[in-house]
């Protein structure tokens, strides 16, 4: 409790000196106020033109084309152009549009003009709603008024003139890429072409050149057994000959009419048979064409050799059995000859064929090494190049719809108007501000006088300040003189005081009339 005493009795010692030294704060008072109110009064009156727009993102067709289309995160696209909207080659294109050029006659007044405008344009956001706010405060309601509206059409344009640029940009880059791909495009098929062409006989249509050898061999292998079984067939019937003499005829009635058979018949009709399967596939030129025709006419020669050579027998003979039976061993005999002929002539083709493999054995890894590299490549560029191509058709689908339904839809909530009232300076508040420094400043400088120069108000402050006890103390014997000085004092400090506050008063009042007090004293 003693301690707060001591402290509260500090503080009215504190409160006394400045109250002796209060002519310092009439002096500051009177310095500060009178020329912070009148710069506070000369300061001109700012207009505020404010712009509020909503972009709506939410477009009907993005789920729609989902998938079919090249779409692009608008929400991005939308932040990105509220964050570049005040880069300086904007700010050039608003000061001109709203014609703050004319007032710069040089290069350095148009560099701070624009530097200004980076300042004084304000753009916010609130977020994820979308909904950017854009205002502008200057001197002439018509010069904010018209920076608004320049810079709310600037980001309203330049939202949808970037869309389309780079829509515009995509597709003449995919152009050129489709023209590029297609020109690699046919010079791989033309080398691919001449390669199949040079190397037909070693590449077949199927398979591959080993599969062909391997197939060629086992064909081989089984002519060489069927001629093996009918050479043994032939020694067979040569046996059976030399062992028989009987023989027999080979005509056959059929319906009264006499008809020769042969033993080449049935040969000569398979033949005819594979012959026209062969033709329905291949060229008369086909080496299986050629050899089947060969085959064929062999056939059919030796037919009609053994049809004259029967006719030309002597009819006695026919009679006899023995002689008959002869007749159908040399008959089937000279079959089986006639087969191992035509098997010895196949068996040669495919000794001719096996060895011109064999003699481009050498060069198969390397043909193959080459055929899988064109094809490989022929592969890469088509895929390539179907890929633009379906990307180009994304991209044309994503322009068309942008023609017909913009991704980005402007509604401008509050548009920009003509301020009628200034929104600024906040007069009140300088003004305010100004009386409380001025104050201030004066009870400070007076705190500090009495502190550097202090003055005894009690005597118990001096045996606080010398350690010596204070027996008594005399008063000032004109202590009339004394109360009328201190009175006259207080109301000069009053009458300062009073004249400030009042000229403090007279100034809120007009702000508050919206007065401009220093353009009604000028005009």
């Amino acid at each position: 409790m003693q301690d707060l005493q001591q402290t509260l009795n500090q503080l009215v010692d504190y409160v006394k000196g400045i109250w002796i030294k209060k002519r310092f704060v009439m002096i500051c008072s009177w310095v500060i106020c009178p020329i912070g109110f009148a710069y506070v009064a000369s300061m001109p009156d700012q207009y505020e033109s404010k712009a509020v727009v909503y972009v709506d993102t939410r477009s009907v067709l993005q789920p729609l084309l989902r998938g079919l289309a090249i779409q692009t995160n608008p929400d991005q696209e939308i932040q990105m152009m509220a964050r570049t909207l005040l880069s300086r080659s904007n700010l050039e294109t608003i000061a001109r549009e709203s014609d703050l050029d004319i007032t710069a006659a040089t290069e350095q007044e148009f560099t701070s003009l624009v530097n200004g405008l980076a300042e004084d344009i304000d753009l916010n956001s609130t977020g994820r709603d979308n909904i950017y706010t854009i205002s502008y405060r200057t001197t002439s309601p018509n010069t904010a008024q018209r920076v608004v509206q320049e810079t709310l059409d600037l980001f309203v344009e330049g939202s949808l003139g970037n869309n389309r640029k780079d829509t515009d940009t995509a597709g003449r880059f995919l152009d050129e890429q489709i023209a590029e791909y297609e020109s690699r495009l046919a010079e791989a098929e033309q080398r691919l072409s001449d390669f199949k062409r040079q190397y037909n006989d070693i590449l077949p249509v199927q398979g591959s050149f080993y599969s062909r050898l391997q197939q060629l061999n086992a064909e081989q292998e089984a002519t060489l057994l069927q001629i093996r079984q009918t050479q043994q067939q032939v020694e067979s019937l040569k046996n059976q000959l030399s062992s028989t003499k009987a023989a027999d005829g080979f005509a056959v009635t059929n319906e009264g009419d006499t008809v020769l058979r042969t033993r080449y018949d049935e040969r000569i009709k398979a033949l005819e048979e594979e012959m026209d399967r062969l033709k329905l596939r291949f060229t008369d030129l086909h080496p299986d064409v050629m050899e089947t025709q060969a085959l064929l006419d062999s056939l059919t020669q030796a037919r009609q050799k053994e049809i004259d050579a029967f006719l030309s027998q002597d009819t006695s003979d026919s009679n006899e059995p023995v002689g008959e039976l002869n007749r159908e061993l040399k008959l089937e005999i000279s079959r089986l000859e006639s087969t191992i002929a035509s098997l010895r002539v196949k068996e040669q083709d495919l000794e001719r064929k096996i060895a011109d493999l064999n003699s481009k054995i050498d060069l198969v890894p390397q043909i193959e090494a080459e055929s899988a590299s064109l094809n490989r490549d022929y592969g890469i560029t088509k895929q390539k190049y179907e890929e633009l191509l379906s990307r180009r058709e994304s991209a044309d689908l994503s322009r068309r719809a942008d023609v017909s339904s913009e991704e980005l839809q402007f509604r401008i909530i509050e548009p920009p108007l003509k301020p009628l009232k200034p929104s600024g300076p906040k007069r009140v508040l300088l003004y305010t501000g100004v009386l409380i420094v001025g104050f201030g400043a004066g009870i400070a400088l007076a705190f500090l006088i009495s502190q550097l120069s202090p003055v005894l108000i009690r005597a118990k402050q001096l045996s606080q300040i010398t350690d010596y006890p204070v027996w008594g103390s005399v008063s000032h014997l004109n202590v009339k003189h004394i109360r009328n000085v201190n009175r006259t004092r207080v109301a000069v400090f009053a009458l300062s005081s009073g004249v400030i506050l009042a000229l403090y008063g007279v100034l809120v009042g007009a702000e508050m009339m919206s007065i401009n007090l220093m353009q009604s004293i000028l005009s």
